[in-house]
């Protein structure tokens, strides 16, 4: 099947990790919520980080971050940016403890004379593809990430399992080679609410995150083969990072034996690099649609996802970008043949790049390794300690997902 991006559903393994512990006096920690200056309104995944180095996190759905920079780099300000906002530097000392706001600025685009409109988006993109071996690396990378998921039934989270992992990525230009993840350390919360007619468990983790990297994957989205097959439009320009963006819409085009994919590039209009891609699977055909997402389930269960979304950002540092966050989700009913009720469910997993090595000479071992077809929280043992991730950058909780972990905090400790 040439549709490679995928969630992908029940299975069981066993296995256990300890934490490793930092000392606080080794870093500063920087916590805080971005906000828009004008409105006052949250920023959600605004990107976090100290420029000129590979070293940041993401901002949570609703704003919330927390950035640990080692005190031996002598740091002195770390930056903050997002689409549509000018970048903004603050001192890394004056805001050490506390919970602190940061308020970005709304960029008005000001397009300099040089850039013309391109009258054929397809070429756009295609042109875009071009550049690839140009616009990122050539050399493969050790990635340091972050990484979550989470299953809700209904309104309520059912399982909650985070990872801090390494991540042998092969270059953009070489794709014969896998990605190898390794787990540094994970925790889980076993059942926040315990399911009460299916158990869903997401297979693949940390791998189908990296799957998501639609430049160096490009499958049906950005493989010229199935251009032909998507209506593309040019629907604006932007400001991501202070430099201006080309944003393309495309929207399936033809019917084929696999679902494809609607969505929204951008575009660095003097690089022709693909900063953010954000896409849906077209679930219109949802018989098509649901053979991408399960692995096993009863005959007399019937499955139908309603909705999927698709988030991919990249970082420019030094005249290349790099993956820097992931996030998808998926909604679907899922019922029992000749029962009058449904139930929804919701499966969320996203990861940051917090810091990443070029060209390292070892790569992890096979044995060490997190396969395609394990599953995270069967791998994992039940730990939310709140000094658990030591020194190492993580994405900080959304509220409703902080809110299931003290539940499951409280039910643990009695």
């Amino acid at each position: 099947m040439k549709n490679a991006i995928i969630f992908l559903l029940i299975i069981i393994i066993v296995g256990s990790m300890m934490p490793a512990q930092s000392s606080s006096q080794e870093f500063h920690t920087i916590s805080g919520e971005v906000r828009d200056a004008r409105s006052r309104q949250t920023i959600a995944f605004a990107s976090v980080y100290i420029p000129g180095t590979s070293i940041g996190t993401v901002a949570n759905l609703d704003g919330v971050f927390s950035l640990k920079i080692q005190k031996s780099l002598g740091v002195s300000h770390f930056s903050i940016s997002h689409l549509g906002y000018q970048t903004a530097s603050f001192e890394v000392e004056a805001n050490v403890g506390g919970q602190k706001v940061f308020f970005l600025e709304p960029h008005s685009v000001v397009l300099p004379t040089v850039v013309v409109r391109p009258e054929d988006p397809r070429e756009l993109v295609k042109n875009a593809i071009d550049k690839i071996p140009e616009n990122y690396p050539e050399v493969g990378q050790r990635l340091t990430g972050f990484y979550r998921e989470a299953i809700k039934q209904r309104r309520d989270y059912v399982s909650i399992s985070e990872a801090v992992v390494d991540v042998d990525q092969t270059s953009y230009g070489f794709r014969m080679a896998r990605d190898r993840v390794k787990i540094i350390q994970a925790r889980r919360s076993g059942d926040v609410k315990r399911m009460d007619t299916l158990i869903v468990k997401l297979q693949g983790g940390p791998h189908v995150s990296m799957l998501l990297d639609v430049v160096k994957n490009p499958d049906v989205i950005l493989d010229k083969e199935y251009l032909q097959h998507y209506e593309y439009e040019l629907t604006d320009v932007v400001v991501i990072d202070g430099r201006s963006n080309y944003v393309v819409d495309f929207k399936p085009l033809s019917v084929l034996p696999f679902p494809l994919y609607y969505g929204r590039l951008y575009i660095d209009v003097e690089s022709l690099a693909f900063t953010i891609a954000e896409f849906s699977l077209d679930l219109s055909d949802r018989g098509k649609a649901a053979r991408n997402f399960i692995v096993r389930k009863p005959l007399s269960l019937r499955f139908a996802a309603t909705r999927t979304s698709y988030l991919v950002t990249y970082k420019e540092i030094k005249g290349k970008y790099y993956l820097n966050y992931v996030r998808n989700e998926m909604e679907f009913f899922a019922d029992w043949r000749r029962r009058i009720f449904r139930t929804a469910y919701t499966i969320m997993s996203e990861m940051a790049i917090t810091d990443r090595i070029p060209d390292t000479p070892d790569r992890i071992a096979r044995s060490e390794t997190f396969r395609p077809g394990n599953i995270l929280s069967d791998m994992v043992p039940q730990y939310f300690d709140p000094a658990f991730w030591g020194g190492y950058n993580v994405i900080e909780p959304e509220e409703s997902i902080e809110s299931a972990i003290q539940k499951f905090n409280k039910r643990f400790e009695e």
